[in-house]
């Protein structure tokens, strides 16, 4: 009986091998997807690495000592060997000890010391410009631009001595505080790499202010310990080599670290460590974690194509073998010979490219990950297989159940031409079922907000088929009409290749299945396409411009000036800063320094033109009225004051003109009568702008009400007015919007002071030259007051002027103002909340040492092209990949079923079609009838595929988790390009074209070969 099933296989074997194929393509799919996932995980863990910042590649144990009161019993030594256990339980660190402390004799500002610092094996770590590395005790070396600024060269002799820092605000600075010492210039350095894990997160050569790159004067242990000096930190830096983040040692990575912590838990307070790593930890298991729902998105449609392919392919090959199968039953065999001589020749087929699978999966993801993932390798584990039985049985159950009719069938059936259509009602009920399923899977979708677990996980697939399916019924009915049509206007060739379509039994199936490949292809492709544009969002909209600085504290207009002298011509660099948070229902909000925006910023998707809005946000305003020195004069007569105890203090928000900062001058308490008010500002030593006047109450008490009359304005060195008196007395230069009333009055202006609350928070008055409210562009819906909170941290209103899908940086629910402007209306005198220089393409290469020039230290330097690169090696951007590789599988399936189809319906077709051609059928109708059949299908197939794929991306694609793993709020595309999934259409359509072309050459030249037999007669042909 084996002998008989073999002899049948070799006598099909074109068939047999076709159907090994896509049982070998249905395994191996199975096998790719838990494969491909092992990879992802392992080239997660790789990309995260390769793009983590040195602090998530290390730790860091610090300590402070006190050289001169560690025997004393309030001062205990410092022993590192309290925590050496739990270092030595993280195999593949690298450790460094370091050691410093300030010291002052080189630098002539006070305000800056010399960090002393000795780091193990620096000399490997640094090039040395001049002279040579460190040697003996007394030996220092400085860096190249510390040397070229003080004037020092390898050979020469310093002194230094041990410093701390008075913190009295009279003399602040560093001061001696130990003997000091001679030492010499061994030579001068420059790093290597500043950027190097090496260096740990100390900052060495952070750009400081005035003295441009930060380098310490570093030197050996000895001349450390030599020198007289108190507190030295002391620090051991642990750098994890990459056999210590292998992606399968990560597990022990973290419990190492868990026990370092608790180590440091119990040591209290005398031990610092600190590490990123748990972050960078956590990033790669919430990447893994959204690797492992995208993959079985496509890998689930991917094997129910696979089997339905098996289904489809092994029923043509049934009714094809009709004929036999009627003469078995003739003979009245035992039911399992008729079933053995049934199914035998499908199974052996299905049980060979099964187990040829299993290998091919592996294989292919091999292949895949060592060209996506060099370097990064695959779970050397057997893991993949797991699936591997479980697709073999799906594979063979579906070449069983696809011959369910022919073994149950009666022999009279079994020899009849014309398919019997008394199942309908059956392949409806199964249809029937599938829609069932996809709606409840649907469902359970959009009721979970989008969350991939149970049946929810199979929405894309059960909705791909079921689509499918009810494209076929509604297709190729009308395909039947339209045969019938082409019949009827003497078409026979287009009539014949239409009810070969319509009236072929499976033919709704093929086109179902040719649907389904399509649509698997184009969901593939919406997936990837939406996320790879979405990347590009996030990396660009979401920094803000191509490169974007974070300095170190400054006041906002020693900013803005700071960046408009590195830059005057607005042609790279934005000062930008960040509103304070005003809570939930408040948006946030950026201020920029409008007039370089449409220059510098990554502008949203269907905004208005930049240009425009930036002009709309600084419309044209009065100039501010400014102080010209920095002894500033207030005459004013108060009446009507509180009684002692409970005054009023006046006050004034002064920003500097050149950049030098901004304060808030109180004057005094406002006492009856005229007075004046006099001090010297440092800050408006070139000149100030006045922001407000303001007043405050001393004490606590409600219901105060004064009048305040302010009769001057100015400076006494030189004595110049800030306004003439008349513009001083007028009301309309003037904006108060609480607790007073101003007018005009003889000897100035007056100010009704009525605060029924009380004036403990302060009231102010405003220079009404600055647009009021503040002009601002919003992306969302403004509060209904219109109130947001403006730089003081006050309630500020604002002026709608354009509608932004989202604000660069901050998203959708946020505004954007003038960085000027809105600093006007702020009387903090306070520093900036995340200060920000923005830098577009066109940024020199010098561009970090022209801010330190202007007194700007940069401490994170964040590119647009960094970010992206990071998305790209996480999690979601990584397993997107499996969507490709499951399109060109589906491809290969779609185009084996459809060879197997044909080869089926071949030897029938070639009679029918050499019989018509024999009752005077033209050849030219036979051709069309033969070459188009399958063509048309897959256009029809195509066409209706990416229908397919586009709905089913509507219904479900939005629960993917494409984003990354901590999306913006930024309008991320939520739809492929259009020309994306035509592309991928295109693809698939001329790759099943050309399979069915080549289908219908050879079915033509079958038939003409025949039909020239028919036509010379059988003597003729002998």
């Amino acid at each position: 009986m084996i002998s008989l099933v073999l002899a049948m296989v070799w006598s099909r074997r074109g068939q047999a091998v076709t159907l090994a194929l896509l049982a070998l393509l249905a395994v191996a799919s199975a096998v790719a997807a838990p494969a491909y996932l092992a990879a992802v995980d392992r080239a997660v863990a790789a990309g995260q690495i390769a793009t983590a910042v040195p602090a998530e590649l290390g730790l860091t144990v610090s300590a402070r000592q006190n050289e001169r009161t560690q025997d004393v019993v309030e001062g205990p030594s410092v022993d590192f060997t309290d925590v050496a256990e739990a270092l030595v339980q993280l195999p593949g660190f690298t450790y460094v000890n370091s050691s410093e402390y300030p010291t002052v004799g080189i630098e002539p500002d006070k305000q800056y010391a010399s960090r002393l610092v000795f780091r193990q094996n620096v000399c490997v770590h640094v090039q040395v410009l001049t002279g040579r590395c460190l040697a003996g005790e007394g030996d220092v070396l400085l860096g190249e631009h510390t040397a070229k600024r003080l004037d020092l060269a390898a050979g020469d002799l310093i002194k230094l001595t041990s410093a701390i820092y008075n913190a009295d605000p009279r003399d602040p600075g560093y001061i001696p505080d130990g003997i000091p010492k001679e030492l010499t210039v061994a030579g001068t350095y420059r790093a290597a790499d500043a950027e190097s894990a090496y260096w740990g997160t100390h900052g060495y050569f952070t750009t400081l202010y005035g003295l441009g790159p930060g380098e310490p004067v570093f030197t050996n242990a000895a001349t450390l310990r030599a020198m007289d000096h108190g507190n030295t930190e002391l620090a051991i830096d642990g750098t994890a080599e990459p056999a210590a983040l292998d992606a399968d040692r990560l597990d022990d990575l973290r419990a190492g670290l868990d026990r370092l912590r608790t180590t440091s838990t119990q040591l209290g307070s005398s031990l610092q460590i600190s590490t990123e790593l748990p972050r960078l930890l956590d990033r790669i298991d919430a990447g893994r974690a959204s690797a492992q729902l995208l993959v079985p998105v496509l890998a689930v449609p991917l094997v129910l194509l696979a089997c339905f392919c098996i289904f489809l392919a092994v029923g043509y090959g049934a009714q094809g073998r009709q004929s036999e199968l009627a003469a078995v039953a003739l003979r009245g065999p035992r039911w399992w010979v008729r079933w053995w001589l049934a199914t035998g020749e499908s199974l052996v087929a299905v049980a060979i490219g099964a187990v040829a699978g299993c290998l091919a999966g592996q294989l292919l993801v091999n292949a895949v990950a060592a060209n996506r993932f060099p370097g990064v390798g695959v779970d050397p584990g057997w893991s993949s297989l797991r699936y591997a039985p479980a697709a073999a049985l799906a594979a063979l159950i579906a070449a069983v159940a696809a011959q369910r009719r022919p073994l149950l069938s009666p022999v009279v059936t079994l020899l009849r031409r014309t398919p019997v259509r008394g199942n309908a009602h059956r392949a409806i009920f199964t249809e029937a079922i599938v829609v069932v399923l996809a709606v409840v899977a649907g469902m359970q979708l959009s009721l979970s907000n989008g969350s991939l677990t149970g049946i929810g996980l199979f929405a894309p697939a059960l909705l791909i088929l079921a689509l499918a399916l009810l494209a076929a019924r509604a297709v190729l009915p009308i395909v039947t009409r339209y045969a019938a049509r082409a019949l009827s206007r003497g078409r026979p060739g287009v009539a014949l290749a239409g009810f070969q379509l319509s009236r072929r039994p499976g033919a709704e199936r093929l086109f179902a299945l040719l649907v389904a490949t399509v649509a698997v292809v184009g969901f593939a492709v919406a997936g990837v396409d939406a996320a790879a544009r979405g990347r590009v969002v996030e990396a660009e909209l979401g920094t803000g411009a191509d490169r974007v600085l974070t300095v170190a504290p400054v006041y906002r207009t020693q900013l803005l000036e700071a960046v408009r002298r590195a830059d005057p011509e607005g042609a790279y660099a934005m000062a930008a800063v960040r509103l304070p948070d005003g809570g939930a229902n408040q948006p946030g909000g950026l201020a920029v320094d409008s007039q370089r925006l449409a220059a510098v910023a990554t502008w949203p998707a269907g905004s208005p033109d930049a240009g425009e809005v930036a002009r709309d946000l600084r419309p044209a305003a009065a100039d501010p009225f400014v102080f010209k020195g920095d002894d500033i004069n207030v005459v004013a007569t108060g009446s009507g004051l509180p009684e002692e105890g409970k005054g009023i203090r006046l006050n004034l928000a002064l920003s500097s003109v050149t950049g030098l900062g901004d304060t808030q001058v109180q004057l005094g308490e406002v006492r009856e009568g005229r007075q004046t008010y006099q001090q010297r500002v440092a800050t408006c030593r070139d000149g100030c702008r006045l922001n407000g006047i303001g007043f405050t109450a001393i004490g606590t008490a409600l219901g105060i009400r004064a009048r305040i009359v302010i009769n001057e304005l100015g400076t006494i060195n030189p004595v110049r007015p800030v306004l003439a008196r008349d513009q001083l007395a007028d009301p309309g230069r003037w904006r108060m919007p609480e607790n007073g009333r101003l007018t005009a009055d003889p000897g100035g202006l007056r100010i009704d002071l009525d605060a029924s609350e009380g004036l403990a928070a302060g009231t102010w008055m405003y220079p009404s030259g600055t647009p009021y409210p503040l002009p601002v562009a919003h992306a969302g819906r403004l509060p209904t007051d219109r109130v947001v909170t403006g730089l003081d941290a006050k309630d500020l209103v604002v002026a709608p002027v354009a509608e932004l899908p989202a604000v660069p940086q901050l998203g959708r629910y946020a505004v954007l103002a003038d960085l000027e402007y809105t600093d006007r209306l702020s009387v903090d005198g306070g520093q900036a909340q995340i200060p920000q220089v923005w830098l577009n393409a066109a940024a020199p290469d010098d561009v970090l040492d022209r801010f330190a020039e202007q007194g700007l230290t940069v401490l994170v330097d964040t590119r647009s092209a960094q970010v992206a690169r990071a998305l790209d090696h996480q999690g979601p951007a990584l397993a997107l990949w499996f969507h490709l590789l499951a399109g060109g599988l589906a491809v290969l399936l779609g185009a084996g079923a459809l060879v197997l189809a044909a080869a089926v319906d071949r030897s029938r077709r070639v009679a029918d079609l050499a019989a018509l051609r024999a009752q005077g059928l033209s050849r030219g109708a036979a051709d069309r009838a033969t070459l188009w059949t399958y063509p048309v299908l897959v256009v029809f197939a195509a066409v209706v595929g990416l229908a397919v794929a586009v709905l089913a991306w509507e219904l479900t694609g939005w629960a993917l988790p494409l984003a990354g793993l901590e999306p913006p709020d930024l309008p991320l595309p939520t739809r492929p390009g259009a020309d994306a999934l035509l592309a991928a259409g295109a693809a698939v359509l001329a790759v099943l074209v050309l399979v069915a072309l080549a289908t219908g050459r050879n079915l033509r030249a079958r038939v003409n070969r025949l039909s020239t037999v028919v036509h010379r007669g059988p003597r003729d042909h002998l």
